[in-house]
């Protein structure tokens, strides 16, 4: 939901083969300080965009059953080619490492037939270099869309099953059906089915963070450093999340709350920047505001005028940021490219791959969750959103052949290089740099470093049996 900003000063460097820096916080912004329930949203969210498209579309109803077993093709980094029904799985060098025709897989000679010898996607420069949206394309790379890209591909199967043409047609019902679920408005209207779902049962959709990121946020606040919360939700669902993840009194963590930001739009430079608006009781007021003076809570907005904001808040000329959050298209790559802010991801595949969870996130989870409870999913044999997928592998690495040949090589995948590109660091989640002093040491990502440098607690498995590999 919000996206989360520390600014900092530099601090000492570590030794040369480890370099590290210190962040002496002054500001900070959070985005993934609690996570959803997202077993329990996964089919709540493909279902809400599901029965839109057969109650209002005509779409088969079949499209609304689930084994549990079909969730292993919801994999994050997925582009959608709308063109020809597609999914294809990008190495970092923009080749088809993996590909489906809606959820069947496509052999060697067929991606090669649809995407030449050297298996080159024909679009990747547009989305590498800018990571905006296209009518030809649609990229997933975050857990509230995620299920709509096993909705496609299923919707691809029954329009081939019915013997219709695959084009990018389609995409407008789907479309639709995110609209119709996700406006602005829909929380207020009860409209949809997602919001009315969670608005009954919140306890179900949204786990309470730990009390050690309470402690954190609270720590940093006693410290003098400004904290922001921003989000592209609108402040009524803001505050539903806030209230069951951070607790009744979650406002005084904050000093500026920023709700319907529209990110990535929320980064972008004059002309197109759009102003700061001020609530009444979750209506935006018509009149944008020429700046932004005082700390509080605004709705859309642009990061020029927030920055102006935290210069006179921290008395720093040049404040340096850091953003958390998880979505590498409307967090990472802006912050970075045009904020010029440090970054945090939050990756949750990390855990996926081995990386412990920390001991926080343990004891908590297992106080706030029944113990009849635990192994629900995995039992019915839905895996685990971070955890790889049998049908697409490995979020970090995938095993590549030659062109023409039979040589195999593991490369990296898009989604890994672009984290080490945008990113300053990766984390599985807040819980898990919670319990640590606010001046902790942490390495950073950079092109003079192994890959594996910039993984907090620790690189995942595949990437480090990588560099095992080529070392050895």
């Amino acid at each position: 939901m919000a996206a989360g900003v520390l600014s900092h000063e530099v601090g000492s460097q570590g030794k040369a083969l480890s370099p590290t820096r210190e962040w002496n916080l002054q500001c900070a912004i959070l985005k993934c300080v609690a996570k959803g329930r997202v077993p329990p949203s996964l089919p709540l969210i493909y279902e809400s965009f599901t029965r839109y498209l057969v109650e209002h579309k005509d779409y088969d109803k079949d499209l609304l059953t689930l084994t549990p077993a079909t969730w292993d093709f919801c994999f994050k980094g997925l582009v959608v080619d709308l063109e020809d029904g597609n999914l294809v799985k990008l190495a970092e060098d923009g080749t088809v490492l993996r590909a489906t025709h809606g959820t069947n897989n496509l052999r060697t000679e067929e991606i090669i037939k649809h995407y030449g010898p050297k298996r080159e996607w024909k679009h990747f420069n547009s989305l590498n270099t800018t990571f905006t949206r296209s009518t030809k394309y649609y990229f997933y790379d975050n857990y509230f869309d995620l299920p709509g890209a096993l909705l496609c591909g299923r919707v691809v199967d029954m329009l081939r099953k019915r013997g219709n043409e695959v084009n990018s047609d389609f995409w407008k019902d789907m479309v639709a059906a995110i609209d119709h679920n996700y406006n602005t408005s829909a929380f207020k209207e009860d409209a949809g089915w997602y919001f009315p779902s969670v608005k009954r049962d919140p306890g179900r959709y949204l786990q309470p963070c730990s009390e050690s990121v309470k402690t954190w946020l609270r720590s940093m606040k006693s410290a003098g450093k400004v904290l922001l919360l921003i989000t592209s939700s609108h402040s009524d669902y803001c505050r539903l999340i806030c209230d069951q993840i951070l607790g009744k009194d979650w406002e005084e963590l904050f000093d500026i709350i920023i709700t319907n930001a529209l990110k990535p739009g929320f980064f972008s430079l004059v002309p197109q920047q759009r102003p700061f608006r001020t609530l009444v009781n979750d209506v935006e007021e018509s009149e944008g505001l020429p700046s932004l003076d005082k700390p509080g809570w605004y709705s859309q907005g642009n990061w020029p005028h927030l920055h102006q904001l935290l210069k006179t808040m921290t008395g720093n000329p040049e404040p340096k940021v850091v953003y958390f959050g998880d979505s590498m298209r409307s967090d990472m790559f802006p912050a970075n490219m045009f904020g010029k802010w440090e970054t945090v991801m939050i990756v949750e595949e990390m855990e996926g791959e081995g990386v412990p969870r920390s001991d926080a996130a343990e004891t908590y989870e297992a106080q706030v969750e029944p113990q009849e409870k635990k192994g629900k999913f995995e039992d019915q044999g839905m895996k685990a959103p971070s955890a790889p997928s049998e049908q697409w592998g490995s979020y970090f690495v995938d095993t590549h052949k030659t062109p023409g040949g039979d040589e195999e090589s593991q490369k990296l995948t898009w989604c890994c290089h672009s984290i080490h590109k945008y990113s300053t660091m990766a984390i599985p989640s807040v819980e898990s740099i919670a319990d640590l002093p606010l001046d902790y040491k942490f390495p950073r990502f950079s092109p003079n470093k192994p890959c594996t440098t910039g993984y907090y607690p620790r690189p995942p498995d595949s990437l480090l049996k990588k560099c095992q590999s080529q070392s050895s």
